[in-house]
């Protein structure tokens, strides 16, 4: 490898850590542009034919999918991505969108696919839940696949062909250009777009690749030979570096290496602190793929599976059908370990829809969550009953989020037992008791939290929404980031209040939010007496080897002390300085 003094100068770019670990490699821009369509108008006895056109091009779109699915491992986390864009690609929503565009506006089949799947993709971008947005590229994937499997005006693009260890860098890339690179000597990703939902970082992650996404102008300030390190564990990017630069990345590398080749040979240990207290670490899954990445890291169930990507932009609710089929699969990828179903959590913003609601000033205080679902029992009834049949294939537990009154819950278990007699009166088999429990993200839930604990089968501390409506700071907003800490003593002793309940009451009690994920915070919720964690699977590994390092009696301590203190800064002083010393390789990445 050349470390030779570049003729340009070192640049330093900074994006989003997609997938962790250091990368050295020649650049290989993929420059695939948006699949050309020819822009014809067509006749009205032409309508038909393009209809069956377009029909015909999903279907060997599909099959493409699922060849190149066939050929990674069986039930792999990549392999079933590329399932998850199988279905997508027969997406109901976007075929009603195509044919709109044929009919009504006599459109060819190529113009109709392109402009049906830009304007979903418009309308997801707009969104501001930055998982939801995140979906639009999936669509524009998927209008590009169908467009491609027209096959006579769009060419195929050609398979890249890499000689020795590179950097592949590109505007975006699909779950499908991602696996046709498998084989080839890729040692890490650079993209334009993308977070850390998005399918590149998920694929990245599963491939334990390198991956920085998000790299704005990536592509206008990168070249194909560049030389460049990819940092996916802080979201940089060092071209044309120098050699002491390249010398200090590799020893870096090496580092995380040597730790994630730890973390593996611990991931299967149980889950305890070094005294000896089993602790239980779940899984957030947000996608069926991840199912699969969440038992490859150890993952005791999922603690929280997102439902809300099944409603996105569409004109009508998807069919019960087809919720329980994703359900299922989910349930048994993960048996007999538990898998808890999240009902929709979405809001007038997110809802596009044939239900005509109204905008609203602000959709985060508005008709959102469990106050949507209680307001079209009918759409809510079909969701509840695909949980109900996917019971019958492992442990389900179904819990509801932004519930604020007694009330709320009290009318979600009467649909709930609405739903299990309408799924046995059908002679459909369903499990003999289905635990309902809460999110406590709002305060309201918090301040009768002993109350809720009497009533509720398990409590679910959602702490990303928690923080934001304790503190009243927007969490998506970058200036105000500094204020949304979940370090806050407010949050803490709101914690602590919701643990002493669900003791006092036997009533469970798991946290699922960011906070569950970070050592430094999970060794503290540990002492403040919680012993059921659900984060991202790829943390878990992490949070098990962090809780093996310390024991109750010292996180009890630090707890104690932490509750004293009046300001976030205070808090994580103290709690940094009883553990970082000791969890610094899982805070940095490092060995």
């Amino acid at each position: 490898m050349n470390t030779e003094p570049p003729s340009k100068p070192t640049e330093v770019l900074r994006g989003i850590a997609g997938s962790p670990g250091v990368a050295i490699g020649k650049v290989v821009v993929f420059g695939k542009s948006r699949a050309p369509c020819p822009r014809r108008t067509i006749g009205p006895g032409e309508i038909d034919t393009e209809i069956a056109r377009f029909e015909e091009a999903v279907a060997r779109a599909q099959r493409d999918l699922r060849e190149m699915s066939q050929r990674l491992t069986e039930r792999s986390a990549e392999a079933s991505i590329l399932e998850a864009y199988v279905l997508m690609t027969g997406d109901p929503v976007l075929a009603e969108a195509v044919r709109h565009q044929i009919q009504k506006e006599k459109r060819a089949a190529e113009w109709a696919v392109a402009e049906a799947s830009d304007v979903i993709a418009k309308r997801l971008a707009a969104l501001d839940d930055p998982y939801l947005s995140e979906r639009s590229h999936d669509v524009l994937f998927i209008g590009d696949r169908i467009l491609r499997a027209f096959g006579t005006t769009v060419p195929e693009q050609q398979h890249v062909r890499l000689e020795g260890p590179s950097i592949v860098v590109a505007h975006d890339l699909s779950p499908a250009d991602t696996a046709a690179m498998i084989n080839q000597p890729v040692v890490g990703f650079v993209t334009e777009v993308g977070t850390r939902t998005s399918h590149t970082a998920i694929m990245a992650r599963a491939l334990e690749i390198p991956a920085v996404v998000g790299v704005t102008d990536a592509l206008a300030r990168i070249s194909s030979g560049d030389l460049v390190v990819v940092d996916g564990l802080r979201g940089s990017v060092l071209v044309r570096p120098q050699p002491r630069e390249l010398e200090e990345a590799r020893a870096r590398g090496e580092r995380h290496t040597a730790l994630s080749r730890e973390l593996s040979i611990s991931r299967d240990r149980e889950a305890a602190t070094q005294d000896g207290v089993r602790v239980t670490l779940r899984a957030n899954v947000e996608l069926p793929a991840e199912a699969i990445l969440a038992r490859d890291h150890g993952a005791e169930g999922i603690g929280l599976y997102r439902t809300e990507f099944l409603y996105i932009d569409r004109s009508l609710p998807p069919t019960e059908d087809q919720q329980f089929e994703i359900f299922r699969a989910v349930v048994e990828t993960m048996r007999p370990m538990p898998v808890t179903l999240r009902t929709f959590d979405i809001g007038g913003d997110k809802f596009i829809s044939s239900l005509k609601l109204p905008p609203e000033m602000n959709p985060m205080l508005g008709l959102r969550a469990v106050r949507l679902a209680l307001s079209q029992p009918e759409v809510f009834l079909e969701h509840l009953r695909a949980m109900v049949r996917a019971s019958a294939y492992g442990e389900v537990k179904i819990m509801i989020p932004m519930i604020a009154s007694l009330s709320e819950l009290r009318q979600v278990r009467v649909l709930l037992e609405k739903a299990i007699e309408q799924v046995k009166a059908r002679g459909l088999p369903c499990a003999d008791e289905i635990p309902l429990g809460i999110m406590v993200e709002v305060p309201a839930a918090a301040v009768l939290v002993d109350l809720f604990a009497q009533e509720a089968s398990f409590m679910s501390l959602g702490t990303n929404d928690l923080v934001q409506y304790t503190l009243a700071v927007d969490r998506t907003s970058r200036s105000l980031a500094y204020l949304a800490s979940s370090f806050d003593p407010a949050i803490l002793r709101l914690i602590r209040s919701v643990v002493r309940a669900g003791e006092g009451w036997a009533c469970p009690v798991s946290i699922c939010g960011a906070m569950a994920s970070d050592p430094l915070a999970a060794v503290l919720l540990v002492g403040l007496g919680m012993r059921d964690f659900s984060m991202e699977a790829a943390a878990i590994p992490e949070i098990k080897e962090a809780l093996r390092r310390v024991t109750l009696v010292e996180a009890e301590a630090v707890a104690r002390e932490a509750l004293r203190f009046g300001t976030s800064d205070e808090v994580e002083h103290c709690v940094a300085e009883a553990f970082a010393p000791r969890l610094y390789d899982l805070l940095t990445g490092e060995r």
